[in-house]
This record gives C-alpha cells, structure tokens and sequence, in this order.
C-alpha cells in the first residue's frame, strides 16, 4: 500500500481525489495537513485517516507517508513539489503543475536528483474514455484524422476563486484549456508545431476568461475554445476522412454526464455508441500513480508529457499577443 499525505485541505481533494485514494485497491491516506491543525483535523476525522498536522513542513517530514498528493493554489505547485521532492516523497500534484515550460524543467532535475516519482494529476490519462478514443484512432475507425475540435466552458465570477486571481495562478488556460491540449496530443500521439490564438481578460480580475485557438499538428488542424464567463459546455470532436467520434462528456464524466463516445460513419448512417459506466477516472489515477511508485512499470501522465502541454499553453499566451502563427 502507497501511503498518502494530502497537502491542504482544498476542495478538490475533499469532493474529488481523497475519497478516490481510500477507494483505490493499492494505496490509503494516512496524514492531512493544513496550516489551521484544527481544518486538518476535521478533514481526517471525515475520512478516517489517523494524522493530522498544523503545517506542510511537518507532514514532509514525518514517515507515516511515502507521498504527497498536492491541490494547493497552482502558484505554489512547483515550490512544494519541489521540497516534497526533496523530503524523498512521491508526488502527484494537481494540474496544471506548473505556469510556465521551464518551471517543469526544473521539476524534471528534482525528480531525477532524488529518484522519486513526480505526476501531474490529469485524471483523463487514465479513464477509459481516452483510451477506446485512442484506440479507435489506432485502428484507423475515422479514416485519416483531419480536424479535431472541442470546448470547455464554465461561468465563475467570484472574486475570492482563486481561478479568478491571477496572483494564484487563476486564469481560463492554466484552468481547463490545459484539458483539450492534453486529450488531443494524448490520443494522437502528436504535438502542435505552431499556434494562433485570440485571448479575452477580465478588466477587474485580470485573468484570461476566453480564448480561442486554432493549432496546427502537421497531419492535421484543431481548433478549440475556453471560457470561464459562459454557459457550461464540454465535447471534443475528432473528424476524419471515414466518420467522426465525438466524446460526449470528455474531461468532468463523472458529474458532467455520461461517460458516451459516439462513432459516426462517412455517410451519416451508422453510429455506434460507447459506453462507460462509473469508470472511476479519479480512483484510476490513484491506483496507476500507486503502482508506478511501488515499482510497476505502467503508463503514467510524466513531467516530459506535462512539458510538452505546456509548452502548447505557453505558445497560446504568445500567440494572443500577436497577429499570426506563433512556434510551439
């Protein structure tokens, strides 16, 4: 068992990643930590986990855990990572795991100096959704991939999100843009050779709240948009010479409707729908991250993947800045 050490007591890993880690098959939740011991404490008292600690630093330092899961606000990702890292604790750390391409660079030398395993958390790498998607790629059920599309919106304007202030690590693209870049280099195994992008910001917040990118992958085109000021909506569309697949709830399946792909053919007359009941992306993730750190060799989202997608993200910035096609 791959014992866990929750780094703060955030909502995304009350609703979402704890319940999945005591769920999981191979690892537990043994320590919570909090600033405020008594937060820490109340959060363990409702998953019945046995410890609890008034700061990080003691939880890093303690040998009840051999890794961390970290939900922290996004601008302290790399710094706790890092000293996480260095306390000789595995690490999956909530995405986007870093702002910036060479903040992974760095993370990527703290991994290897210490010989620990360091992930972000993109729960999708591991739902069975993705992988029919790429599998029916694979096998060529589309013809040749010419166009993939897709969206990700919701309406947030609280001003104490943090998805809402910048000095967090708040914005649109780091939030969920980073979704449709990971879904479509994941399942085609290609990465975006150049970018245009036009970028909208909040004038009180001054974060990004939508963007709209076309990318170009070489053997084939995407164009997506993000929002965090409209209606909700979520699908990603993969277009070829021979039928379509479109995902019907791609990255929030588990609250956001059913975990469906629909294959449709060239002529529109045949469709075939793909069904995934209570897949359990989140208690996947816990697991495949758990056997990896124990020693398996299996397939996890690594900090090479997680700096190539952020170098697409680091390109849509650019490109926004500018009139035309802007380098990954």
């Amino acid at each position: 068992m791959l014992r866990f050490g929750i780094l703060s007591t955030a909502k995304i890993g009350r609703d979402a990643v704890v319940p999945a880690i005591q769920d999981a098959e191979n690892c537990v939740v043994t320590a919570i930590a909090s600033r405020d011991l008594s937060r820490a404490r109340q959060m363990a008292d409702r998953f019945s986990v046995p410890h609890a600690f008034g700061s990080y630093e003691e939880l890093l330092a303690s040998d009840v855990i051999d890794a961390v899961y970290i939900p922290l606000p996004t601008s302290q990702h790399v710094e706790w990572t890092i000293k996480a890292a260095e306390a000789g604790k595995h690490v999956l750390c909530e995405k986007p795991i870093a702002l910036k391409a060479e903040e992974i660079e760095r993370l990527i030398a703290a991994r290897d100096a210490n010989g620990v395993l360091i992930c972000e958390a993109f729960m999708i790498a591991y739902a069975p959704v993705w992988h029919k998607v790429r599998e029916l790629l694979g096998e060529g059920a589309i013809g040749t991939l010419k166009h993939v599309q897709g969206a990700f919106t919701y309406f947030n304007r609280d001003a104490g999100n943090m998805r809402n202030i910048p000095e967090l690590g708040g914005g649109g693209l780091p939030d969920i843009g980073v979704y449709p870049a990971m879904a479509t280099r994941m399942v085609t195994g290609k990465e975006p050779v150049r970018v245009q992008a036009t970028t909208e910001r909040d004038p009180e917040f001054g974060t990004d709240i939508y963007s709209s990118v076309k990318a170009d992958f070489g053997s084939f085109d995407m164009s997506f948009y993000i929002a965090t000021q409209m209606a909700n909506r979520q699908v990603m569309v993969f277009h070829g010479t021979e039928g379509f697949i479109e995902v019907k709830s791609p990255f929030n399946a588990d609250r956001w409707g059913a975990e469906e792909i629909e294959l449709t053919n060239q002529k529109h007359t045949v469709s075939q729908v793909f069904r995934f009941q209570d897949s359990r992306q989140y208690r996947r993730q816990a697991e495949t991250f758990a056997r990896a750190a124990l020693g398996e060799k299996v397939e996890v989202v690594t900090l090479e993947n997680s700096l190539g997608n952020q170098r697409f993200i680091d390109a849509v910035y650019r490109a926004s800045d500018r009139d035309g096609w802007e380098t990954v």
